[in-house]
């Protein structure tokens, strides 16, 4: 006796990637991710080879692997894939402590932030 098989949580002509562990605020993510929400995928990842935000390599990184998946996995047309979400979420801290002046310790505060993409294929309607 095995489980039975777990119902997917997205439709058949979308794939999404997760990504949990990137080094920055949710806030700073959060304004790469609204630069390519709703885009064509090609148009996508032109905007964000050249954008200035440090963390844009990490996100195009995830976006081709959403690409991978849904191209792999899915079976789904890459030229017709739109970035459908990108959303961001919080993840842990790392404290740290930074002397201060009169022997005092001030606490700094290293945000983790978190990715989701899903792209989907547009039909031949749209």
């Amino acid at each position: 006796m095995s489980k039975p098989k777990t119902q997917r949580r997205l439709p058949a002509a979308e794939a999404m990637v997760k990504l949990r562990t990137l080094r920055t605020s949710a806030r700073k993510l959060n304004l790469v991710a609204q630069s390519i929400r709703g885009l064509r995928v090609q148009r996508a990842l032109n905007e964000l080879e050249f954008s200035h935000k440090r963390i844009a390599k990490d996100v195009r990184k995830a976006l081709y692997s959403a690409i991978s998946n849904a191209e792999n996995n899915h079976s789904l047309d890459i030229d017709s894939l739109v970035v459908a979400e990108a959303f961001v979420g919080k993840n842990l801290i790392m404290k740290r402590f930074s002397p201060r002046a009169r022997g005092r310790a001030s606490r700094i505060e290293k945000p983790f932030s978190e990715i989701t993409i899903v792209v989907r294929e547009l039909g031949e309607a749209a």
